[in-house]
């Protein structure tokens, strides 16, 4: 388990579970979609896997870094989204 730190940036991809099993008082949380894009929340229902499979192969790379803009690193790191 890792510590974030002030001045931390977490970006989390389509696809990856996630859970805040505690925090401080002054801890905040920003979510974020790109355009024409919503949350999709899976809760691991019998059945949601391989449409949820599917659809996140499908979601596009972002327009650019959400923190560094155009040619920051997030976009090298994101892998390509799968062909519809």
């Amino acid at each position: 388990m890792r510590v974030v730190r002030p001045g931390d940036v977490i970006v989390i991809p389509a696809g990856v579970a996630h859970k805040n099993l505690g925090a401080s008082a002054d801890f905040r949380v920003v979510g974020a979609y790109p355009r024409g894009q919503h949350p999709d929340l899976c809760t691991g229902k019998p059945g949601e896997r391989p449409q949820a499979d599917r659809r996140i192969a499908r979601v596009p790379l972002p327009e650019q870094d959400p923190v560094y803009g155009p040619g920051g690193p997030l976009i090298a790191h994101w892998p390509a989204p799968a062909a519809p």
